[in-house]
């Protein structure tokens, strides 16, 4: 996976933002939304990235798999990474 061409990012205290220099959209990710990112741009797997996120904040694998899922449907819905 990789950002869209038109698609710039920029880490912030609490996350990152991304804008889409095509439509001037800006759409801002909490630091765990920015931290699946960076996975996914890495070339980690959906499921490892979720084993990760639900040991790093405690939380049940299933709650990590729908949150990362959800992250994933948001950034693809918005047309701000290609696969």
């Amino acid at each position: 996976m990789r950002l869209h061409p038109d698609v710039v990012s920029t880490d912030t205290d609490d996350g990152t933002v991304l804008l889409n220099e095509r439509t001037g959209r800006y759409w801002q990710l909490n630091a765990t939304g920015a931290h699946v990112l960076r996975q996914l741009l890495d070339g980690h797997d959906p499921d490892d990235i979720a084993a990760g996120v639900a040991t790093r904040h405690r939380i049940d694998r299933p709650r990590a798999e729908r949150d990362v899922t959800t992250v994933i449907e948001q950034l693809r819905g918005a047309e701000l990474v290609i696969a």
